[in-house]
This record gives C-alpha cells, sequence and structure tokens, in this order.
C-alpha cells in the first residue's frame, strides 16, 4: 500500500523536502535534495477541491452544485488554495464577494415577492449565501 508523501513537518511546522527516490520496476535509486510539487503539499481537502475545480472547469456554480456549497464558500475555499499555494489573496476581492452576496439576497427577496420563492425556501439559500 502506498502512501501520500506529507509536504510538512510534523514537528517543526517546515516544508518537507524528499531525500530519496527509487523505481519499483529496476529498483534504482536516487539520493539528494528534491522538491515535491507545489500542489503535493496541500492538505487533502484543498486537493479534492481543486480536482472538482478543475473537473468544473473552473465555473464556480457547478463546483456549488458538485460540493453542494454557496457561493461565498466556493470562493472561501479557492481563496484558501490560493493561500496555500503561496499567493496573496488581494483584499478588494472580499468587498466584490460582499456585493455579490448581497445581489443574490436582493434576487431572492425579488423572487419571494413574485411567488416564485416560499419563505422557507428563500430562507435556505440565503442560509446557503451566509455559510
Amino acid at each position: 500500500m502506498k502512501y501520500k508523501a506529507p509536504g510538512i513537518c510534523p514537528v517543526c511546522g517546515e516544508k518537507l523536502t524528499i531525500t530519496k527516490l527509487g523505481c519499483p520496476r529496476c529498483h534504482t535509486s536516487l539520493e539528494g535534495d528534491f522538491e515535491p510539487c507545489e500542489f503535493c503539499r496541500l492538505p487533502e481537502e484543498d486537493l479534492l477541491f481543486v480536482k472538482v475545480f478543475i473537473k468544473c472547469r473552473g465555473n464556480i456554480k457547478d463546483v456549488e452544485k458538485e460540493l453542494g456549497i454557496s457561493y461565498p464558500t466556493v470562493r472561501g475555499k479557492l481563496d484558501t488554495v490560493i493561500r496555500n499555494l503561496g499567493f496573496e489573496v488581494p483584499a478588494k476581492e472580499s468587498a466584490r464577494d460582499l456585493e455579490i452576496i448581497k445581489e443574490a439576497k436582493n434576487e431572492i427577496l425579488e423572487q419571494i415577492s413574485r411567488g416564485e420563492l416560499s419563505p422557507k425556501e428563500a430562507a435556505e439559500r440565503i442560509k446557503k449565501l451566509n455559510s
């Protein structure tokens, strides 16, 4: 059974390097100081999210459906992956997300007034937006 190599030292939290590689067929081995790919260091939850994100071709609406989570939650998970890959997430993105949530809530209220949504359904959608 093969295990996923840890990317972070459990003692000090530093990024781990690979010091030995081996070929399972001819048993050749290489020793040195190798760096694993950036994605290999992602926590399992982030890696699963990235797989779904790629499967959905980056379409956030499809990611929402696939994972059963709200738009803000998808954006939050994406921001976490971006940070875990060592990039910065601009603060203005957060302000934009708040505006999108506000617009979504207004749309839900309009759907209630038009009779397209029951108050219970609307409450569930708003709850998802806030999660």
